[in-house]
């Protein structure tokens, strides 16, 4: 019997006529929410919401559930008892996800709740977050809007919608009142009915998305990063590539943060520095210091590959020298680093090339020489610029 990964609606996990495959070899599928269903929904959260104790200690209760989400078996809509065990084994299954990764970024959620500021009174909104499918760092904002919201539904990505189920499952388990939380699958064309039924919204996603969705006060919008590192003139090249690597290697490129561009101000020194760079992306293991995710829906390692060759131009050179794609022995398949050279010397105000902060969901970065003018329009259009003297963005 094929097992369906439930939503969590009106305080009770359900499932749906309306389904998704899910990826990986497991056979699972996805219940979706029809927006004429959400749409009920939000009649039903109006009509509760004034009945509902208030809601003291959040803070606590998050910190339970990212403790039950990191280690504790929780209880998920369609699959039953889940240990911390069988979630990581889910997420490599299903997404490729691996063990060590899972670990940091776990980490990384508990200790950025753990450093942040006293949130504002919660209002009486209900708070949408529409997460990605690329890391469940995200899941950040959920804590944000749960401590700061009447009630919080999250629209998890299809291409892994295992960790916000986690997440719903360990809040229950934590105390967390049912009613105040909801997991919403749906296709993509029923995000802008989701946003409709909310009243404050965080939503995150790549170029096309944000392309389509309308500026709104009540919209958060996390698109693309165009991560960016500035290497000064002088800077001794094997201390540019040690300050590098993390910053491309690190989290498999998955971060919108991932630097995606480097950008010298000399011609030779770029030259040099990308020939460096290239050789150490070659030297990292799939399964190292920085674990690579694997790819599990057929075609999409070659396709991510090819979008930086495709973006290619006259003179550029990708200078990593392994395959673009890695099928491993227990056929696990990866997209190796990938690190080009552009040609030229960018001088314009308003420089452009396809290359310039291409994001893809593996370490690929650019190396390009540029004017400071031409620098400072590359930095502009960036939400991360890292520079070594500050060893971070800004």
């Amino acid at each position: 019997m094929t097992a369906v990964l439930s939503a969590f609606r009106r305080g009770a996990w359900r499932t749906s006529l309306d389904r998704a495959p899910l990826p990986g070899p497991g056979g699972r599928e996805l219940a979706l929410v029809p927006e004429i269903v959400a749409d009920a929904d939000r009649r039903w959260w109006d009509s509760t919401l004034p009945g509902l104790p208030s809601l003291t200690g959040r803070r606590q209760l998050l910190l339970e559930a990212l403790e039950l989400f990191d280690h504790g078996a929780v209880s998920v809509g369609g699959l039953g008892e889940q240990s911390a065990e069988g979630f990581r084994a889910a997420l490599w299954e299903s997404s490729g996800l691996p063990g060590p990764l899972v670990d940091r970024w776990c980490a990384m959620l508990r200790d950025g709740l753990l450093k942040r500021g006293d949130p504002p009174g919660p209002d009486g909104r209900l708070a949408l977050v529409a997460l990605p499918g690329n890391t469940f760092t995200c899941l950040e904002s959920v804590c944000d809007q749960a401590e700061r919201s009447a009630g919080v539904w999250l629209r998890p990505s299809r291409r892994e919608p295992f960790s916000a189920a986690r997440f719903v499952a360990a809040l229950l388990a934590a105390g967390w009142p049912p009613a105040r939380i909801g997991l919403y699958p749906s296709e993509q064309r029923a995000l802008s009915g989701l946003l409709r039924l909310t009243d404050r919204h965080v939503v995150y996603g790549g170029a096309g998305l944000a392309a389509t969705l309308r500026a709104s006060p009540a919209l958060n919008l996390h698109g693309p990063g165009r991560g960016c590192a500035l290497v000064p003139p002088g800077m001794p090249t094997d201390e540019a590539v040690a300050w590098l690597l993390p910053l491309v290697a690190a989290d498999s490129g998955r971060f919108c943060s991932n630097v995606r561009t480097v950008v010298c101000e000399e011609p030779d020194a770029a030259e040099q520095l990308a020939a460096a760079l290239a050789a150490a992306l070659d030297a990292l293991p799939p399964d190292g210091a920085w674990p690579l995710a694997a790819f599990r829906e057929p075609g999409t390692a070659e396709h991510a590959a090819r979008t930086v060759r495709d973006r290619l131009r006259p003179g550029d050179r990708v200078l990593t020298r392994r395959p673009p794609v890695l099928t491993s022995a227990a056929n696990d398949v990866y997209v190796l680093p990938h690190l080009t050279l552009l040609a030229g010397h960018f001088t314009h105000s308003a420089p452009s090339h396809p290359l310039i902060g291409h994001e893809v969901p593996f370490p690929s970065a650019a190396v390009l020489s540029a004017s400071p003018e031409a620098a400072r329009a590359i930095t502009a259009a960036s939400l991360f610029v890292y520079r070594p003297v500050k060893r971070g963005p800004e």
